[in-house]
């Protein structure tokens, strides 16, 4: 392992567990600082896999109620955000399950107005209306892709997590994970041609 790598798993550590000894305690403070930091992302996350703002919105609420029910569960081993990712996956499932729902492409479909997705800068208007033809344009790309590709390519290139996060969030080994962004990105290219970001 060089240094670089030494350095941040070493760093990591004491934040998870710290964040494991928080949730335990049930510290208030420490549940704002997890909500202010993660919001965007597991909303934006949870919008992707509904297909539907409301509905994201309700599960968002309920993916930190059961973080913090269920916060003695969190070991610190793994990254916070791979914990949190995968509540928020099971709550989609099971309320897929509870719906009767064959997949999470159904929820996609119930709502055929473009997804927002939260902004968290303060572009330029041009700036604005660009990244909003883009992010549609990309947002419609996605729901015509099956919802495994859709589902992992979020959470590689949107969250940010890595292969092995992905493969715990979703419980697939790595190398289906690799699969899905491969056939992943081959099936948005038809998509996204002439797109320019």
């Amino acid at each position: 392992m060089n240094a670089t790598a030494c350095y941040f798993v070493n760093w990591m550590e004491p934040e998870n567990t710290a964040i494991a000894r928080g949730l335990r305690r049930q510290d208030p403070d420490l549940l704002d600082r997890l909500i202010e930091q993660y919001q965007h992302r597991l909303l934006r996350y949870l919008i992707y896999l509904t297909g539907n703002r409301a509905t994201a919105e309700d599960l968002f609420q309920e993916t930190w109620l059961r973080v913090l029910e269920r916060g003695r569960q969190y070991d610190g081993k793994h990254n916070f955000s791979t914990w949190l990712f995968t509540i928020a996956r099971n709550l989609v499932i099971d309320l897929s399950r509870r719906r009767k729902l064959e997949s999470l492409d159904s929820q996609a479909k119930d709502d055929e107005t473009p997804l927002e997705i939260p902004d968290q800068s303060q572009p330029s208007a041009i700036d604005v209306v660009a990244h909003r033809e883009l992010s549609e344009r990309i947002m419609t790309s996605l729901a015509g892709i099956p919802a495994d590709y859709r589902e992992t390519m979020v959470l590689r290139f949107h969250e940010g997590l890595t292969l092995e996060e992905i493969a715990a969030v979703t419980r697939a080994p790595v190398g289906t994970v690799k699969s899905r962004l491969y056939r992943g990105m081959n099936a948005l290219m038809p998509y996204l041609k002439g797109v320019r970001g």
